[in-house]
């Protein structure tokens, strides 16, 4: 009888098949190194492109790599660690002047020249909204309009009076605090806050971005955790707790129903989201002189419109939805990556934080969260989901929905959580940017 440490013929065991079996970002670790040579290699010898081919091949395994390592840690993957190492680390490595020239000129020509960024915006912005069901998109907008709106409205005033309490400018906090952890996200929110930003007060978005993006981490973080505790609150508490039902009748069970399964990957489609994301951000740019308002806003609004009319063919909506998938499966680490080495400045990011800026985006998300139970409860719904539904408008896009959803254990609510993200967010910043030109 053979032994059992025998080795299974052409099977690698050991160190062998531990190597050959590990990942980085789903990619073998022996390709990824070999691609990751290659380049450092021509960035050594000076040999790297200084175009988008040498800057997305720098960007992705950059993203790659650091994204691998943040969802690796415990405890720090769960609160968006992934993305906090892909903007922090670039950031730092430039804060020290450690990166290498020939890699940091590609990436500047592939985010700065090429405005990789604004493309990348462009199909967040027409995939995320135009992929959404309409009728849960309507009809869970209406269940959760007051939670939101009261939540947005409890936020804003409770951030505002502990920024005020601490010494901080009113208008500061509002703009640059608050408005940051309720725009949806750095992709969906910080992004088209900081191009609008810029344009109205002529402050260099690079400079914009590192006063936002604390705020926003920080808020996710506290909704992540706050959404653990109400789970423990609704185990220990009944009564408060739909076990991931919103409505107590059951009617979010009819708009669940109502999601359709993603339609096939359809190649010729993502081509049509891709033209039609790149249009609505023109039309953006169109009407941006004549209305007075940032493009960028401007094309959520045209989306959303669109959305609600019926004025998108339904295949141009799916393509539109697969490109948002495809650029965000792909691209989003990638795009942490060049923010936090062109737009992020290390020493502002760690001037950020501070005790005061702790509580002042605790006490943000915390009132949302406490008023999101409470007018749940008023209106009929259990009040535990309402206010994790609400502490989603303070995440960072669909990932930090998904973290937020995850710590309650209430995957179930994501279509409800992605309204209070995507509309919600898209109207905070479309609500922000609007009160920056009134103001300026």
């Amino acid at each position: 009888m053979e032994s059992s440490s025998v080795r299974t013929a052409g099977v690698p065991t050991g160190t062998l098949a531990k190597i050959r079996f590990t990942t980085i970002g789903g990619m073998p670790i022996v390709m990824f190194a070999a691609l990751a040579l290659v380049t450092v290699l021509a960035a050594l010898t000076k040999r790297l492109p200084n175009d988008m081919i040498g800057g997305f091949a720098v960007l992705m395994l950059c993203g790659l790599l650091l994204g691998e390592i943040g969802g690796r840690i415990p405890l720090f993957k769960h609160i968006g660690g992934p993305a906090i190492l892909c903007l922090f680390v670039p950031s730092a490595l430039l804060g020290y002047q450690v990166m290498d020239d020939a890699m940091l000129k590609a990436i500047t020509t592939t985010m700065k020249t090429a405005n990789l960024q604004y493309l990348y915006i462009a199909c967040l912005v027409a995939g995320s909204i135009l992929g959404m069901n309409r009728k849960i998109l309507i009809q869970g907008f209406l269940k959760m309009f007051i939670p939101l709106l009261v939540g947005t409205v409890a936020a804003i005033g409770a951030g505002m009076v502990a920024g005020i309490a601490f010494g901080y400018d009113a208008k500061h906090v509002f703009f640059y605090i608050v408005m940051p952890i309720l725009g949806g996200g750095i992709g969906e929110g910080i992004l088209p806050l900081s191009i609008g930003y810029s344009e109205i007060t002529g402050t260099a978005q690079g400079h914009l971005i590192a006063m936002m993006v604390p705020a926003a981490l920080i808020g996710n973080v506290v909704a992540i955790l706050g959404s653990g505790l109400l789970k423990r609150f609704g185990e220990k508490h009944r009564r408060f707790s739909g076990d991931g039902m919103l409505v107590k009748t059951g009617e979010d069970q009819e708009l669940l129903k109502a999601q359709k399964a993603e339609s096939a990957l359809d190649l010729r489609l993502m081509g049509f989201g891709l033209l039609l994301g790149c249009t609505l951000f023109i039309l953006g740019s169109l009407l941006a002189p004549i209305t007075g308002i940032p493009g960028p806003v401007l094309m959520i609004i045209a989306a959303a419109v669109l959305k609600v009319c019926r004025g998108i063919p339904e295949s141009m909506e799916v393509g539109a939805y697969q490109m948002y998938k495809f650029m965000s499966t792909n691209l989003t680490f990638a795009i942490l990556v060049g923010l936090g080495a062109l737009f992020v400045s290390w020493d502002k990011l760690i001037g950020a934080f501070s005790p005061a800026y702790f509580v002042i985006c605790t006490v943000t998300v915390l009132a949302m969260i406490v008023s999101g139970f409470f007018v749940g409860a008023w209106l009929k719904l259990y009040p535990v989901e309402s206010a994790i539904v609400t502490a989603c408008h303070s995440g960072l896009g669909g990932t930090g929905d998904v973290a937020i959803l995850s710590s309650a254990n209430r995957m179930g609510l994501m279509p409800f959580a992605q309204i209070s993200t995507r509309i919600g967010g898209a109207g905070m910043v479309v609500f922000a940017t609007l009160m920056m030109k009134w103001l300026s």
